[in-house]
This record gives structure tokens, C-alpha cells and sequence, in this order.
């Protein structure tokens, strides 16, 4: 995480930066699944024993907006999909395919429906044995949400949370429009540079890095069907109303495909998005605008 403010040096500065950083690293500890210790690890880890986890404000937002995604998407975006995670993870460590037989068992031990929550008492449930979450594809948006939340009560709102790439914009610089985004990044050039404020912009997608097992690429994005990483080589962004709305989304688009990414993109909270796509006669853009 990096902060850009734009804003005169100072101690009411530092201290501001100093909150929001702890805001960050406490919100990490609730969603990261590289921490044994954090709430989504220690939820996982009562996967299968039928007994309900109560879970904190921000971890069931999170999931309850994601079965809400997963619904839309029929299961394009899902949450429950560590299994597959962890061994895509060493597949690229090893540079070779996971074995069949435990791709299968990745599978039998996923699937959103799996997952419940209940309003009333806020708690959770994995119905699975062995059933792992992994937020990666959301969590990185809605803790910039709140880490931009944090800077604007110290009453810092020109402010952008650089969430790994993916950003969460406040106010407009002083003197100017907006926060100057180039969509997508420099390595592609035909890709729009843009004037943004009070918004959020997510990338999705590998189109340098990816692995490759003889004349296939596999993308780090898993399709939840197959098991596999996306064969199509494409990159999504996003620009929604807030981080985890544009992380999520960028996501779904991507492992839906365009088409099916452009029905979505008119029934949700989509601003804009932006489809990169790389086939041997060259790439591609497409993009699709619904904000008026």
C-alpha cells in the first residue's frame, strides 16, 4: 500500500499517515490468507465442522457483497476458490501444471454455495471440510476504501490509496481536475490516460506475466470451472464508485470474458471498463462506457 497526499508537510500530516497505515495492517489481519492467524484463516480453518464463525463488521460486509457477486456472475467470482489458489501458487513456483488428481479435490472442496452467512447473529459457516477463502480479488479494494475513510477524518481528502496498482482516489489535487490515471499502464499505450476524483480504478489480468507450459498460456486469474488459469491472455480495468466495488469487478469481467463482462458491466456499479486483449495477430481494446 502507498499513500499519495496532496497536502503541506507537518505533524497533523504524519500523524494522519501514521492511523492510516495501522488501519491498513489491522484490516489485513482480518482478510490476508498468508496469515495463520488472521479471521478469514481462522474461519477457514472451521471448514466442514458444521459450527457457525462470528465474524467481524468488515469481514462479513466483504463476504456478503462477494455471494452477492458470485450470484450475478453464477459463480464466475468466488471467493471459496483457496483450494485452487494454493496450487496454482506453487504451480508457478515449479513452472509445471498441478496434478489432475488434486485439481480435482481442489474442486470438490469449493463452490460459493458452500459458503452461508447469517444476518442475525452476523456469523458464517463453510459447509466443506477442507474449504480455504481467499479475498484476493477484493479485499486489496475495500481496505483501500477504508484507509482513504481514515486519511479524510484527519482532514486529508486530496489523497490516492495505491492498493498494489489498484487505486482509490479522494479529491482533486489542488488546482486541478482530477488525479492524472494512465489506464492500464505504460506498457500500453493504447490505453487512455485519464482525470479522476472520488472513484476507484482496478487492473485484472496478465498479459506479461503468466505460465507457460509448452504452447499454452495459463493466466494467475483461475477460472472456478475448469480449475485452471484463464487461457485467455487479457486484462481488465475497472472504474467504479469504490475500491472494493472496482477490484471485485475487474475480476469478474475478466474470468467472464468480454461479452459476458459487457452484460455485467451495464447491470452493475461500472463506470467504465476497459477489455485488453492479446491474440497472435495483435491486441486488442475494447472498452465500454455506462456513466452518463
Amino acid at each position: 500500500m502507498h499513500i499519495l497526499v496532496n497536502a503541506k508537510e507537518g505533524k497533523d500530516l504524519d500523524k494522519a499517515i501514521d492511523a492510516t497505515f495501522l488501519e491498513g495492517n489491522r484490516l489485513n489481519m482480518i482478510f490476508s490468507d498468508y496469515e495463520a492467524e488472521s479471521e478469514v484463516s481462522r474461519f477457514s480453518k472451521t471448514s466442514g465442522t458444521g459450527k457457525p464463525f462470528k465474524l467481524s463488521p468488515e469481514l462479513f460486509d466483504v463476504l456478503s457483497y462477494s455471494q452477492d457477486l458470485s450470484n450475478k456472475t453464477s459463480g464466475a467470482f468466488d471467493v471459496t476458490i483457496g483450494p485452487l489458489s494454493r496450487l496454482w501458487r506453487m504451480a508457478r513456483f515449479q513452472k509445471k501444471l498441478p496434478p489432475k488428481q488434486k485439481l480435482s479435490k481442489a474442486i470438490s472442496r469449493m463452490g460459493y454455495t458452500n459458503l452461508t452467512l447469517n444476518k442475525l447473529d452476523r456469523s458464517g459457516s463453510l459447509k466443506l471440510e477442507g474449504m480455504v477463502l481467499d479475498l484476493g480479488g477484493i479485499a486489496k479494494g475495500y481496505i483501500a476504501d477504508r484507509m482513504l475513510e481514515k486519511m479524510k477524518s484527519f482532514g486529508f481528502s486530496r489523497c490516492l490509496i495505491d492498493a498494489g496498482g489498484d487505486l482509490t482516489l479522494g479529491e482533486a489535487p489542488q488546482n486541478r481536475k482530477g488525479w492524472r490515471i494512465e489506464i492500464g499502464g505504460r506498457k500500453h499505450p493504447e490505453l487512455p490516460i485519464l482525470e479522476l476524483s472520488n472513484c476507484a480504478v482496478a487492473t485484472s489480468g496478465d498479459l506479461e506475466q503468466f505460465l507457460q507450459i509448452e504452447e499454452k498460456f495459463y493466466s494467475h486469474i483461475i477460472d472456478p470451472f475448469t480449475g485452471f488459469g484463464l487461457l485467455e491472455r487479457a486484462q481488465v480495468t475497472v472504474v467504479s464508485q469504490n475500491g472494493m466495488l472496482a477490484d471485485s469487478l475487474a475480476s469478474a469481467c475478466l474470468a467472464l470474458g468480454f461479452e459476458k463482462a459487457s452484460n455485467l458491466s451495464r447491470q452493475s456499479e461500472i463506470d467504465s471498463f476497459y477489455y485488453l486483449q492479446k491474440a497472435d495477430t495483435g491486441t486488442t481494446l475494447k472498452a465500454q462506457t455506462n456513466k452518463k
